[in-house]
Protein backbone atom coordinates (compact mmCIF):
# COMPACT_ATOMS: atom_id res chain seq x y z
CA UNK A 1 0.00 0.00 0.00
CA UNK A 2 1.46 3.50 -1.06
CA UNK A 3 1.79 5.89 1.79
CA UNK A 4 -0.52 8.47 0.25
CA UNK A 5 -2.82 5.58 -0.29
CA UNK A 6 -5.82 4.49 2.36
CA UNK A 7 -7.01 1.10 2.95
CA UNK A 8 -10.70 1.45 2.03
CA UNK A 9 -13.43 -0.55 4.19
CA UNK A 10 -15.46 -3.29 2.51
CA UNK A 11 -19.30 -2.76 3.09
CA UNK A 12 -21.99 -5.01 3.11
CA UNK A 13 -25.70 -3.15 2.44
CA UNK A 14 -28.50 -4.74 3.97
CA UNK A 15 -30.60 -2.32 1.01
CA UNK A 16 -34.23 -4.17 1.72
CA UNK A 17 -36.81 -2.01 -0.37
CA UNK A 18 -35.55 0.18 -3.00
CA UNK A 19 -38.27 3.23 -1.19
CA UNK A 20 -35.15 3.51 0.91
CA UNK A 21 -34.22 5.53 -1.43
CA UNK A 22 -36.50 8.11 -1.11
CA UNK A 23 -37.01 7.48 2.67
CA UNK A 24 -35.40 9.00 5.33
CA UNK A 25 -34.87 6.47 7.97
CA UNK A 26 -32.24 4.72 10.83
CA UNK A 27 -31.02 2.63 7.58
CA UNK A 28 -30.37 5.17 5.52
CA UNK A 29 -29.32 7.53 8.24
CA UNK A 30 -26.36 5.11 8.72
CA UNK A 31 -25.74 4.72 5.07
CA UNK A 32 -25.21 8.18 4.96
CA UNK A 33 -22.97 8.39 8.12
CA UNK A 34 -21.15 5.65 6.41
CA UNK A 35 -20.67 7.51 3.35
CA UNK A 36 -19.58 10.98 4.69
CA UNK A 37 -16.80 8.74 6.52
CA UNK A 38 -15.33 6.87 3.77
CA UNK A 39 -15.71 9.88 2.08
CA UNK A 40 -12.82 11.52 3.81
CA UNK A 41 -10.62 8.62 3.08
CA UNK A 42 -11.47 9.59 -0.45
CA UNK A 43 -12.00 6.64 -2.46
CA UNK A 44 -10.88 6.59 -5.88
CA UNK A 45 -13.67 4.11 -6.98
CA UNK A 46 -16.71 1.36 -5.79
CA UNK A 47 -17.01 -1.87 -7.09
CA UNK A 48 -20.20 -3.15 -6.14
CA UNK A 49 -21.49 -6.71 -5.84
CA UNK A 50 -25.12 -6.58 -5.94
CA UNK A 51 -28.31 -8.83 -5.56
CA UNK A 52 -29.74 -7.88 -8.39
CA UNK A 53 -27.14 -9.14 -11.14
CA UNK A 54 -27.08 -12.47 -11.12
CA UNK A 55 -25.93 -13.80 -13.81
CA UNK A 56 -24.42 -17.10 -15.61
CA UNK A 57 -20.80 -16.63 -15.52
CA UNK A 58 -19.74 -12.99 -14.13
CA UNK A 59 -19.29 -9.79 -15.92
CA UNK A 60 -17.91 -6.77 -14.90
CA UNK A 61 -19.55 -3.40 -16.24
CA UNK A 62 -16.51 -1.72 -18.44
CA UNK A 63 -18.81 1.21 -19.65
CA UNK A 64 -17.64 5.14 -19.03
CA UNK A 65 -21.38 6.30 -18.29
CA UNK A 66 -23.14 3.73 -16.99
CA UNK A 67 -27.30 3.99 -16.99
CA UNK A 68 -29.87 4.21 -13.79
CA UNK A 69 -31.87 0.83 -13.83
CA UNK A 70 -34.86 0.87 -12.38
CA UNK A 71 -35.25 -2.88 -12.53
CA UNK A 72 -38.81 -3.54 -10.22
CA UNK A 73 -42.43 -2.78 -10.89
CA UNK A 74 -45.35 -1.45 -8.82
CA UNK A 75 -43.11 1.19 -7.04
CA UNK A 76 -44.15 5.50 -7.20
CA UNK A 77 -43.68 7.24 -10.42
CA UNK A 78 -40.47 9.27 -8.08
CA UNK A 79 -38.45 6.27 -7.66
CA UNK A 80 -38.23 5.72 -11.56
CA UNK A 81 -37.20 9.30 -11.90
CA UNK A 82 -34.42 8.75 -10.02
CA UNK A 83 -30.93 8.85 -11.44
CA UNK A 84 -27.86 8.01 -10.02
CA UNK A 85 -24.99 9.72 -12.82
CA UNK A 86 -21.79 8.34 -11.25
CA UNK A 87 -19.18 7.63 -14.27
CA UNK A 88 -17.83 4.05 -14.94
CA UNK A 89 -14.54 3.07 -14.54
CA UNK A 90 -13.07 0.52 -17.24
CA UNK A 91 -9.98 0.86 -16.34
CA UNK A 92 -10.66 -0.63 -12.94
CA UNK A 93 -13.22 -3.12 -14.92
CA UNK A 94 -9.64 -4.36 -16.84
CA UNK A 95 -7.99 -4.47 -13.93
CA UNK A 96 -10.97 -6.98 -11.85
CA UNK A 97 -10.91 -9.13 -14.91
CA UNK A 98 -7.28 -9.87 -14.87
CA UNK A 99 -7.29 -10.06 -10.92
CA UNK A 100 -9.91 -13.04 -11.30
CA UNK A 101 -8.02 -14.50 -14.76
CA UNK A 102 -7.79 -17.71 -15.00
CA UNK A 103 -11.99 -17.35 -14.92
CA UNK A 104 -13.82 -15.50 -17.55
CA UNK A 105 -14.83 -12.13 -16.73
CA UNK A 106 -17.12 -10.22 -19.85
CA UNK A 107 -16.74 -6.85 -19.62
CA UNK A 108 -19.96 -5.85 -20.05
CA UNK A 109 -21.30 -2.48 -22.35
CA UNK A 110 -24.87 -3.33 -21.53
CA UNK A 111 -25.65 -3.66 -17.59
CA UNK A 112 -25.19 -0.23 -15.70
CA UNK A 113 -26.18 0.25 -12.07
CA UNK A 114 -29.42 -1.34 -10.72
CA UNK A 115 -30.98 -0.68 -7.76
CA UNK A 116 -29.43 -2.87 -5.69
CA UNK A 117 -26.00 -0.18 -5.98
CA UNK A 118 -27.68 3.27 -6.35
CA UNK A 119 -30.47 2.99 -3.90
CA UNK A 120 -27.51 3.06 -1.05
CA UNK A 121 -25.15 5.42 -2.95
CA UNK A 122 -28.00 7.81 -3.03
CA UNK A 123 -27.69 7.90 0.34
CA UNK A 124 -24.11 7.35 0.92
CA UNK A 125 -22.15 9.28 -1.81
CA UNK A 126 -24.74 11.49 -3.15
CA UNK A 127 -22.98 13.58 -5.35
CA UNK A 128 -22.50 10.73 -7.34
CA UNK A 129 -18.80 11.86 -7.93
CA UNK A 130 -16.98 8.59 -6.89
CA UNK A 131 -16.79 6.36 -10.25
CA UNK A 132 -18.65 2.68 -9.76
CA UNK A 133 -18.36 -0.36 -11.41
CA UNK A 134 -20.70 -3.56 -11.29
CA UNK A 135 -19.57 -7.04 -10.82
CA UNK A 136 -22.40 -9.57 -11.42
CA UNK A 137 -22.79 -13.00 -9.15
CA UNK A 138 -22.59 -16.06 -11.26
CA UNK A 139 -25.54 -18.19 -10.11
CA UNK A 140 -23.52 -21.56 -11.01
CA UNK A 141 -20.99 -21.15 -8.48
CA UNK A 142 -21.56 -22.04 -4.50
CA UNK A 143 -21.25 -20.26 -1.68
CA UNK A 144 -17.47 -20.89 -1.13
CA UNK A 145 -16.66 -19.57 -4.87
CA UNK A 146 -18.03 -16.28 -3.73
CA UNK A 147 -16.19 -15.99 -1.30
CA UNK A 148 -12.70 -16.90 -2.51
CA UNK A 149 -13.60 -14.24 -5.50
CA UNK A 150 -13.93 -12.04 -2.30
CA UNK A 151 -10.42 -12.93 -1.24
CA UNK A 152 -8.96 -12.28 -4.46
CA UNK A 153 -10.83 -8.65 -4.64
CA UNK A 154 -9.13 -7.64 -1.43
CA UNK A 155 -6.21 -6.10 -3.01
CA UNK A 156 -8.35 -3.26 -4.89
CA UNK A 157 -9.01 -2.37 -1.05
CA UNK A 158 -5.16 -0.90 -0.87
CA UNK A 159 -5.69 0.99 -3.99
CA UNK A 160 -8.23 2.94 -2.83
CA UNK A 161 -11.36 1.08 -3.99
CA UNK A 162 -14.00 0.72 -2.07
CA UNK A 163 -15.45 -2.32 -2.68
CA UNK A 164 -19.51 -3.26 -1.13
CA UNK A 165 -22.24 -5.33 -1.20
CA UNK A 166 -25.36 -4.96 -1.52
CA UNK A 167 -28.31 -7.59 -0.63
CA UNK A 168 -30.24 -9.18 2.31
CA UNK A 169 -28.96 -11.21 4.94
CA UNK A 170 -32.56 -12.60 5.42
CA UNK A 171 -34.78 -12.62 2.16
CA UNK A 172 -38.34 -14.23 1.61
CA UNK A 173 -41.03 -11.96 -0.17
CA UNK A 174 -43.31 -14.75 -0.03
CA UNK A 175 -43.68 -14.84 3.89
CA UNK A 176 -43.32 -10.72 4.79
CA UNK A 177 -45.47 -8.98 6.52
CA UNK A 178 -46.84 -5.89 4.49
CA UNK A 179 -47.27 -4.24 7.74
CA UNK A 180 -43.81 -1.78 8.46
CA UNK A 181 -43.81 -2.80 12.10
CA UNK A 182 -44.61 -6.63 11.97
CA UNK A 183 -42.46 -8.71 14.20
CA UNK A 184 -39.79 -10.45 12.97
CA UNK A 185 -40.25 -14.36 12.00
CA UNK A 186 -38.83 -16.20 14.30
CA UNK A 187 -36.35 -17.98 11.75
CA UNK A 188 -35.21 -14.48 10.59
CA UNK A 189 -34.75 -13.48 13.85
CA UNK A 190 -32.30 -16.81 14.51
CA UNK A 191 -30.75 -16.53 11.45
CA UNK A 192 -29.50 -12.80 11.44
CA UNK A 193 -28.25 -13.37 15.16
CA UNK A 194 -26.27 -16.40 13.79
CA UNK A 195 -24.91 -14.34 10.86
CA UNK A 196 -24.37 -11.02 12.97
CA UNK A 197 -22.22 -13.34 15.66
CA UNK A 198 -20.14 -14.68 12.85
CA UNK A 199 -19.42 -11.71 11.41
CA UNK A 200 -18.22 -9.82 15.34
CA UNK A 201 -16.41 -13.43 15.95
CA UNK A 202 -14.29 -13.08 12.39
CA UNK A 203 -16.07 -16.86 11.68
CA UNK A 204 -15.81 -16.34 7.98
CA UNK A 205 -16.14 -20.02 7.54
CA UNK A 206 -19.70 -20.08 9.11
CA UNK A 207 -20.96 -16.98 6.87
CA UNK A 208 -19.62 -19.67 3.86
CA UNK A 209 -21.70 -22.68 5.66
CA UNK A 210 -24.79 -20.46 5.85
CA UNK A 211 -27.04 -23.33 5.12
CA UNK A 212 -25.91 -25.86 8.22
CA UNK A 213 -28.13 -23.56 9.94
CA UNK A 214 -31.30 -25.53 8.39
CA UNK A 215 -34.48 -24.49 8.27
CA UNK A 216 -33.95 -21.27 9.33
CA UNK A 217 -31.16 -20.92 6.57
CA UNK A 218 -34.20 -22.65 4.10
CA UNK A 219 -36.76 -20.28 5.16
CA UNK A 220 -34.11 -16.71 5.28
CA UNK A 221 -32.20 -17.75 2.23
CA UNK A 222 -34.65 -19.37 -0.01
CA UNK A 223 -32.59 -18.04 -3.03
CA UNK A 224 -29.22 -17.37 -2.75
CA UNK A 225 -28.67 -13.67 -4.65
CA UNK A 226 -29.59 -11.65 -1.84
CA UNK A 227 -27.05 -13.31 0.64
CA UNK A 228 -23.94 -13.83 -1.87
CA UNK A 229 -22.92 -10.51 -1.67
CA UNK A 230 -22.51 -10.74 1.88
CA UNK A 231 -19.71 -13.36 1.24
CA UNK A 232 -17.31 -11.21 -1.44
CA UNK A 233 -17.08 -8.72 1.58
CA UNK A 234 -16.26 -11.40 4.18
CA UNK A 235 -13.64 -12.72 1.32
CA UNK A 236 -11.82 -9.06 1.33
CA UNK A 237 -11.17 -8.98 4.92
CA UNK A 238 -7.86 -9.11 6.33
CA UNK A 239 -7.22 -11.67 8.77
CA UNK A 240 -6.63 -9.20 11.76
CA UNK A 241 -9.66 -6.86 10.77
CA UNK A 242 -12.80 -6.35 12.78
CA UNK A 243 -16.04 -6.02 11.73
CA UNK A 244 -18.58 -3.78 13.37
CA UNK A 245 -22.34 -3.32 12.48
CA UNK A 246 -23.56 -0.07 11.57
CA UNK A 247 -27.36 -0.64 11.54
CA UNK A 248 -29.38 -3.55 11.97
CA UNK A 249 -33.27 -4.56 12.00
CA UNK A 250 -35.57 -6.92 10.56
CA UNK A 251 -37.95 -5.15 8.39
CA UNK A 252 -41.99 -6.43 7.13
CA UNK A 253 -40.69 -9.85 9.18
CA UNK A 254 -38.34 -10.89 7.14
CA UNK A 255 -35.97 -8.46 5.41
CA UNK A 256 -32.58 -8.01 7.38
CA UNK A 257 -31.32 -4.95 6.91
CA UNK A 258 -28.14 -5.70 8.38
CA UNK A 259 -25.16 -3.71 7.64
CA UNK A 260 -21.73 -4.77 8.38
CA UNK A 261 -18.14 -2.58 7.91
CA UNK A 262 -14.69 -4.58 7.35
CA UNK A 263 -11.96 -2.44 8.66
CA UNK A 264 -11.94 1.18 9.87
CA UNK A 265 -14.53 3.79 8.34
Amino acid sequence: MSSNTTRMPAIFFGHGSPMNALEDNRYTAAWASLGARVTQLQPKAILSVSAHWYTRGIGVTAMAAPKTIHDFGGFPQELFDVRYPAPGDPQLAAQVRDLLAPLTVAMDQSWGLDHGTWSVLVKAFPKADVPVIQLSIDATQPAQFHFDLGRKLAVLREQGVLIIGSGDVVHNLRLMNRHQDAPAHAWAERFNDHIRNSLLSGDMQALVDYADQGQDAQLSVPTPEHYLPLLYIAGARQDDEAISIAVDGIDIGAISMLTAVVGAA
